[in-house]
């Protein structure tokens, strides 16, 4: 019996095959038993899973320390103006948007053992060089220094889990790096709670601490992703000679998908010429103002509703948690659907909901309910609408491109962020988030119908009611391969 694939991954992309040719590349392909393969995702889950996670983790919270810290007193300690600490905040996406898209592209040349590996290390010098600034300009150069280096993460670790798993099975895997955004955010809020008690110790404040020892637990993880982390997954150390044989054949069933190994400048224009992807990327920028404005400035919306700010440290903690919860349990609907679009569409309902709770004339205890609302919303979004790409763009270095443009397209929202989160109680943060969302419902509608319309004529052309006149035809191009909705 054989496994279940989509049928557009094992299929040849040439535009000149016949279907006997199609149907000898099929049956060319060797079977893998289900219950093999369920036990060998499980192993790779085991073992890619974790470090992933771990790395993702510690990158974030590096980033979004800069929210706990802001109600420890790092901005009076360093001399920084409210206006200022928003350019910090902000100058942060200058340097990680313009660098995303090459780190994207370059993970194939340089490896993403090396290439993941040394980003780490420098962004983890950064973090605890962090803890010794003493003015505005010293902010600004760590974060500046910090948005070039963990550019690379996202993209890279999206790119990696193309390479391990199938199209129905990344939905699953990249809410895992979304979760450890929530969890950054609770983890976050629980140790910056516990280490800004460590005020005065050496002489230093409370929120320098914060970013030492956050420093320091990130340059640890820079040998778990060396040794962890195989270039080659499919010929990885703990996998035995018969799941290596099962691993080259997904990557057979997912030849379409893969591609070639090649660097082609073709793919990449290609990639650029596509619809998809600027539909993508302001949907991306939509639900980026969510996480970036309410994973960053969390605590100081609960403090604006009245509450300290050792409070707000713990009371985000709960709000974080299920945001993820609620992203891991959409995906795992998703990808067993292949459905992507609607739930995409129907996860920004409850973050409508909630910012108008935040913003209306309510009790402090229906705002605080209304953040758990936004959090729903801020996780699921993103992260679905990135799988929503991942997994209609084919072949490698045509989804490459696509990855890294997206993100730099909604990784632009962390600029819109650190100025609309300037003053409490923060109406024109929650006012242009609500709005956001109502900007991203019409763009989801938008490319729901694009993708369906494409489908249809790909149907229209296999059945030789239409000539297949279209300049490019191979990868997602191709007639036999069908766009997840």
């Amino acid at each position: 019996m054989a496994s279940k694939t989509d049928p557009d991954e094992k299929r040849p992309s040439s535009r000149d095959v016949s279907s006997q040719d199609i149907d000898e590349f099929a049956s060319s392909i060797p079977l893998i038993d289900p219950h093999a393969e369920k036990r060998l995702l499980l192993k790779l889950d085991m073992y890619f899973v974790p470090i992933i996670m771990l790395v993702y983790l510690t990158c974030f919270l590096d980033r979004s320390n800069i929210g706990n810290v802001k109600v420890a007193g790092m901005p009076e300690d360093i001399g920084a103006s409210a206006k200022e600490f928003s350019t910090a905040v902000s100058i942060f996406y200058a340097t990680y948007v313009a660098f995303e898209p090459p780190w994207s592209v370059m993970m194939k040349w340089m490896t993403p053992r090396i290439l993941l590996t040394g980003l780490c290390v420098v962004w983890s010098l950064t973090t605890i060089c962090t803890g010794f600034i003493h003015n505005v300009a010293g902010l600004y150069a760590v974060r500046l220094v910090l948005g070039a280096c963990e550019a690379g993460l996202f993209p890279v670790m999206n790119l990696y889990l193309t390479m391990v798993y199938k199209r129905h099975e990344q939905g699953i895997r990249v809410s895992y790096l979304f979760v450890c955004t929530a969890i950054s955010g609770a983890f976050g809020g629980l140790l910056a709670f516990s280490i800004l008690k460590m005020d005065g110790v050496a002489g230093y404040a409370g929120w320098r601490w914060v970013y030492i020892i956050e420093g320091i637990c990130s340059f640890v993880v820079a040998p778990i992703i060396w040794f962890g982390l195989p270039n080659d997954p499919s010929n990885a150390y703990f996998l035995t000679e018969e799941e290596k044989a099962m691993m080259k054949v997904r990557e057979a069933q997912r030849a379409q998908y893969m591609g070639s190994e090649e660097f082609s400048w073709e793919e990449i224009w290609i990639s650029l010429k596509d619809p998809k992807l600027y539909l993508s990327g302001c949907i991306q920028f939509c639900q980026d103002i969510l996480l970036y404005g309410f994973s960053t400035f969390l605590p100081s919306i609960i403090v604006s509703m009245g509450y300290t700010s050792i409070e707000a440290q713990y009371l985000s903690i709960p709000v974080y948690i299920f945001g993820g919860l609620c992203f891991l349990a959409l995906a795992f609907v998703s990808d067993r659907t292949c459905i992507r679009g609607p739930f995409l569409w129907l996860s920004n309902i409850p973050g409508i909901v909630g910012y108008i709770l935040i913003l209306a004339p309510t009790s402090n205890a229906v705002k605080f309910l209304g953040t758990f609302f936004c959090a729903a919303s801020t996780y699921c979004g993103p992260g679905l609408n990135l799988t929503w790409l991942n997994v209609n763009i084919a072949p490698h270095y045509r989804r490459a491109t696509a990855i890294g443009v997206q993100l730099s397209m909604g990784n632009t929202a962390g600029v819109v962020a650190g100025q609309i989160y300037r003053k409490s109680p923060y109406v024109l943060g929650n006012a242009f988030s609500v709005g956001a969302l109502g900007l991203a419902q019409v763009i989801i509608a938008a490319k729901w119908f694009y993708l369906r319309r494409q489908n249809e004529a790909k149907e229209r052309i296999a059945s030789g009611q239409r000539e297949d006149t279209r300049k490019v035809q191979s990868g997602d191009r191709a007639v036999d391969f069908k766009y997840h909705l």
